[in-house]
């Protein structure tokens, strides 16, 4: 009884023409009349409701292989993606959440065990630079950003970016004033650099320079939840086996030490249990830098001393394990001199 006054339901590569078709005339008519936007708007949210259907099923229909196969090629064949990123601030927040929810699923589709996503945004590589400044937009800032970690889902899209001028967006993205946009660039930026480890890996040993000194501003904002993000990501990104090198770049800087040091005495429990996890990686070095290890040597009883007090509540075997290592590791410190690689008694060489 539920279509028997409505129209017949229209098949998927009817679904995606119709959406082309409104897209490509709303896209190329800005100027038109209100009344007339809003009922396109309403046209729309229609047709991706029924993209829905199609895709999740509903209370009557569960979902079918066939159609949704159709579906994806069609949508992608007819460059729907890049309709919808021009029109997506156009519409109210229910109608860009189900768009999102409609291209997360179909950027995941395969048909034929082909990715016909990944092979789209190899070739449409210029949308990725439309969703990116999406950002600047406060009202549809999330969707651009949901959309955006969809597409960073496949490699070919992440190494797009990673190699492109967006990464110094990201860091700027970070420090906005907006909690929603620092918030959501925050979450896409951790996708960008976890997702696919082996070209992050090689992203972060040819950018490494540039690349922490401007995270070690994230690390040093006044921002709260800039920080907190920015310690726990950098943890993930050190302790992945598959970043090693960078690592040991890392734990070899008197400069990133400093930096943890101070976040150790952060006034947040998470930050400074987050940037134990990181500090406790350069007393470990067994290759430590002269003057890392005077550092560590000048400021040891203050050192044991804070990590005598240094608890939490839900602190682990594991943890307590690694806080007594720390100790010990910085406890048996040895000088080394300032002008060669060997210990020496910290007077003569």
């Amino acid at each position: 009884m539920k279509r028997l006054f409505s129209s017949k339901a229209l098949t998927p590569i009817e679904l995606v023409h119709h959406v082309r078709d409104l897209l490509t005339f709303v896209n190329a008519n800005p100027d038109i009349r209100e009344a007339k936007r809003q009922e396109k708007a309403r046209e729309l949210t229609r047709l991706i409701h029924e993209m829905m259907v199609v895709l999740f099923g509903d209370e009557t229909s569960q979902p079918h292989l066939e159609p949704c196969s159709k579906l994806t090629q069609e949508f992608f064949k007819e460059d729907i993606l890049r309709l919808l990123v021009v029109y997506l601030p156009n519409l109210d927040p229910g109608a860009r959440q189900d768009i999102t929810h409609v291209v997360a699923s179909l950027l995941r589709q395969k048909v034929h065990n082909r990715c016909i996503a990944a092979e789209y945004l190899e070739k449409n590589t210029d949308i990725l630079d439309m969703l990116i400044p999406g950002y600047d937009d406060p009202e549809a800032a999330i969707s651009y950003g949901a959309i955006l970690r969809d597409c960073v889902w496949h490699q070919v899209a992440a190494k797009y970016i990673l190699e492109s001028n967006h990464m110094q967006m990201f860091f700027d993205f970070q420090h906005d004033p907006n909690f929603d946009i620092e918030s959501d660039a925050a979450a896409t930026f951790k996708e960008l650099l976890t997702r696919h480890k082996s070209i992050v890996a090689e992203y972060l040993n040819n950018n490494y320079d540039w690349f922490f000194m401007e995270y070690n501003k994230l690390l040093e904002s006044s921002n709260y939840i800039t920080r907190r993000n920015a310690i726990k990501l950098l943890g993930a990104m050190l302790l992945d086996r598959s970043n090693t090198a960078v690592m040991v770049r890392y734990v070899s800087s008197l400069q990133n030490m400093r930096i943890l040091m101070n976040l150790l005495r952060d006034s947040n429990k998470t930050i400074q249990l987050q940037a134990f996890h990181v500090f406790k990686l350069f007393p470990a070095n067994q290759n430590k830098p002269p003057d890392i290890v005077n550092v560590l040597i000048a400021n040891r009883s203050k050192l044991i001393r804070f990590f005598s007090d240094f608890t939490f509540d839900k602190a682990d075997e594991q943890f307590e394990a690694d806080k007594a290592q720390v100790v010990k590791e910085i406890a048996t410190l040895v000088p080394s001199c300032p002008t060669c690689s060997s210990e020496c008694d910290g007077v003569s060489c």
